[in-house]
């Protein structure tokens, strides 16, 4: 078996492949696996095809006894767009040959704009819980010369987002943008994945019921809450122990 990873997208011959490829991954905090997973599975979407794995150690997720592709393709024709539905983990240095394989893909099926809805576990202020966006220059003239969404200040992408930004460069290259917000490991961070859902609804001029959506957010916070006072009892109870007030160390 071949150690040198390789990725192959396909679709099946019905496959109604819009315009635009909308991607979200497995990231610490699981912000853009969930808002990609929460947006088929709460419009009028149908599987198309899925993307195998070769040289990576890969995962089979199940639910209520039935196996399933990790990384799946959905039709979703009122985006007029498909979405990339990634349970695996992507390690940095599979980067490139996914990019490749998703390029080539997008070229087969005459895909206009890439899409990568994204969380980042970044330092940031209570004021910076907002989506940001890093794209080239013509996916921003195209949605965000009048939109409130802000230019994310500086750093960099690796892995195959940044593969995928570097190959946005090419005057050929279709346009690619993503949706950063911070994100808050170990996940999932709900209210993050709830951020990009809205800019992804206001990006397209669609809307999604996002009401199952608030109230896991909300579950989620209270569970939170309830350990974070767990720990707190502890410490006030003579532990010994210091613990973190911020989520992500929990």
């Amino acid at each position: 078996m071949s150690t040198i990873p390789s990725f192959r997208f396909g679709a099946s011959d019905d496959a109604n492949v819009g315009s635009r490829l909308v991607v979200g991954t497995a990231f610490p905090g699981m912000v853009g696996l969930s808002t990609v997973d929460y947006l088929v599975g709460h419009s009028a979407s149908t599987q198309s095809g899925q993307v195998t794995a070769r040289g990576l150690t890969d995962i089979t997720p199940f639910t209520d006894g039935t196996p399933r592709y990790p990384m799946r393709l959905y039709d979703v024709p009122e985006f007029d767009t498909t979405v990339l539905v990634s349970e695996l983990f992507l390690p940095v240095g599979v980067g490139e040959p996914f990019c490749d394989a998703l390029v080539s893909f997008a070229s087969e099926y005459g895909i206009e704009e890439i899409t990568v809805v994204h969380g980042v576990p970044f330092a940031h202020g209570p004021d910076e819980h907002a989506v940001f966006y890093v794209a080239t220059e013509e996916y921003q003239a195209a949605h965000f010369e009048d939109a409130d969404v802000k230019p994310l200040g500086g750093g960099f992408f690796d892995g195959f987002l940044g593969e995928l930004m570097l190959h946005g460069l090419d005057a050929n290259a279709p346009p690619v943008g993503a949706l950063v917000t911070p994100a808050h490991p170990p996940g999932p961070d709900l209210d993050a994945a709830l951020l990009l859902l809205d800019a992804l609804e206001d990006l397209y001029g669609v809307r999604i019921d996002e009401a199952e959506l608030r109230q896991q957010a909300e579950e989620l916070r209270h569970q939170y809450r309830e350990l974070e006072e767990r720990m707190r009892t502890l410490e006030e109870g003579g532990s010994g122990r210091d613990y973190p007030e911020d989520r992500m160390f929990m």
